[in-house]
């Protein structure tokens, strides 16, 4: 028996590909080497289109716990610890989801089990080879050692994942050993506390607002009063010698005081664990040199690594790399994908991995000591009075400024980038486009007067969704949605022509065999 695809990591990246799978109707084999899900503190929530994408596959509400819509942030977010003032754009880009990682993994394993995935725990993967049919999977259990076969194999299993180094795919990068950055739940006097703005006020200092971390010549530190958690403390040092002493609260409330030079009084923090006590020297910044070998696939830390940059680049690009594989993947075993349609993932992931590794150059190089790099952070905050400038901090930070070539010639400015926020009026009431694309099929909006494309796609219509509806004022009059939600084609026609109908079949064509 032939499994059509297993994957490697049950963490948040393996199941949310199993999650995808199993909406395009693949039950896929998830092998994590763990017995059970871990409850180490990791993540600490999600950042950017990542939001909005868990919104248009309905997972949103079940990990927020409310029924409205994600909101943007529009009031001020930060690049390299400088101050992004949202409230001068009309739209922010910005949009955040403070949840814990284990809240996550719970959450989409909940998820990809009703779909119909099997997973597998205290399965480790020990030997991968493969011909041109399939890949020979050599895993050990509570059983004892075992071996199958799958048509694909896609390693979720971070970053220092197994099935890259068996399948002999490379990790260039950087690695850097300048930085300590030391983080722990701790609790601090309660009249330091704005109870109005949440910000912190530190005697002999100043304000601290939350999640804005600040920078100084000695350091940087941060403080996360995040939902449901003692507040979450953080300094950054750079050039200390290593050690191998466990760390604790002493040696943070040290570390405080060299980088604000007052001294903050921390203690143990309140309510039952796991809490985070953890020191971390140097970091990563790699990309993987292809993101696939035949039959082999990575997504998340497995294929890109970063050193701590803020808004945890590593889960939010990892996220969309699943999203991204799982439906050209189920597209090729249909047999439904167009020719070339599973390496454009390689292609597109890779742009927005290297597009994340500027982005953490950037901010490092912004917050790292010295009278030079002062002077640079003097000059960049004149900058941030530019409402342009924000916006392009803004979308890079948060991977909104991600737009994959679905190539033709001018394409509207909408295609290659992540589906608009749209409210829909249909003849049933209104509805947000993110609330048509929770079945992770293609979707054709049709908002022309006539409706005259949905009446001419007649060999495609069992492979995507037609939706016929009046949007609001200024929206393009038709839109092609992949089952990703980056737009593929679009028209501000309200009569389309010959033309128009000639494009949409070309973009369908890029990446659908019409089979009717």
């Amino acid at each position: 028996m032939i499994t059509d695809v297993v994957v490697v990591g049950g963490g948040p990246n393996g199941l949310m590909l199993a999650c995808e799978l199993g909406l395009a109707g693949i039950r896929p084999l998830v092998l994590e080497r763990l017995p059970e899900p871990s409850k180490e503190p990791k993540a600490n929530g999600l950042l950017g289109q990542v939001v909005r994408m868990l919104d248009h596959r309905g997972l949103y509400e079940r990990l927020s716990g409310s029924t409205e819509p994600p909101l943007p942030n529009s009031a001020y977010f930060m690049f390299g610890a400088l101050n992004l003032d949202l409230s001068l754009l009309e739209d922010s880009p910005v949009h955040a989801l403070p949840v814990p990682q284990h809240r996550i993994e719970q959450v989409l394993e909940e998820r990809a089990l009703e779909l119909g995935a099997e997973i597998r725990r205290g399965h480790e993967v020990v030997g991968i080879s493969q011909d041109e049919d399939a890949v020979t999977v050599e895993a050990v259990g509570p059983d004892g050692p075992y071996r199958l076969r799958a048509r694909y194999l896609v390693g979720a299993d971070g970053a220092h994942s197994v099935t890259r180094r068996l399948s002999g795919i490379g990790f260039p990068g950087v690695t850097y050993d300048r930085m300590t950055v030391r983080s722990a739940h701790a609790t601090i006097p309660a009249e330091w506390v704005d109870p109005g703005t949440g910000s912190l006020t530190v005697p002999g200092y100043g304000t601290v607002p939350p999640f804005l971390p600040r920078r100084t010549e000695r350091g940087g530190f941060s403080y996360a009063p995040l939902p449901g958690h003692p507040p979450l403390l953080s300094t950054t040092e750079w050039d200390q010698s290593g050690t191998d002493i466990p760390m604790s609260l002493d040696e943070l409330r040290a570390s405080i005081q060299r980088v604000l030079g007052v001294d903050v009084p921390i203690g143990p923090p309140d309510g039952e664990g796991p809490h985070v006590l953890r020191r971390l020297t140097g970091g990563n910044t790699r990309v993987a040199e292809r993101f696939s070998d035949g039959r082999i696939f990575l997504v998340g830390d497995a294929a890109h690594v970063y050193s701590a940059t803020g808004g945890g680049p590593g889960l939010n690009l990892g996220l969309q790399d699943a999203v991204n594989l799982g439906w050209k993947l189920a597209a090729e075993i249909r047999g439904s994908a167009s020719p070339g349609l599973l390496e454009s993932y390689g292609t597109e992931r890779r742009a927005a991995a290297h597009r994340m590794v500027l982005n953490a150059q950037a901010q490092s190089a912004l917050i790292a000591p010295g009278d030079d790099v002062t002077g640079l952070r003097a000059v960049f905050g004149e900058l941030l009075r530019d409402r342009n400038t924000v916006r392009r901090l803004a979308e890079l930070t948060t991977g909104a400024d991600v737009r994959y070539d679905m190539g033709g010639p001018d394409p509207h400015p909408w295609v290659g980038r992540f589906a608009p926020e749209l409210d829909l009026h249909t003849s049933t009431g209104t509805v947000r486009l993110a609330e048509l694309t929770r079945t992770a099929r293609p979707l054709l909006l049709d908002l022309t007067d006539d409706a005259v494309l949905a009446q001419t796609l007649s060999e495609w219509h069992h492979q995507i969704d037609v939706v016929t509806a009046r949007p609001r004022t200024g929206a393009p009059t038709a839109l092609l949605l992949r089952p990703d939600c980056h737009v593929a084609w679009a028209s501000a026609s309200p009569h389309p022509d010959t033309e128009d109908e000639q494009a949409l079949r070309t973009a369908l064509r890029g990446w659908l065999r019409p089979t009717g």
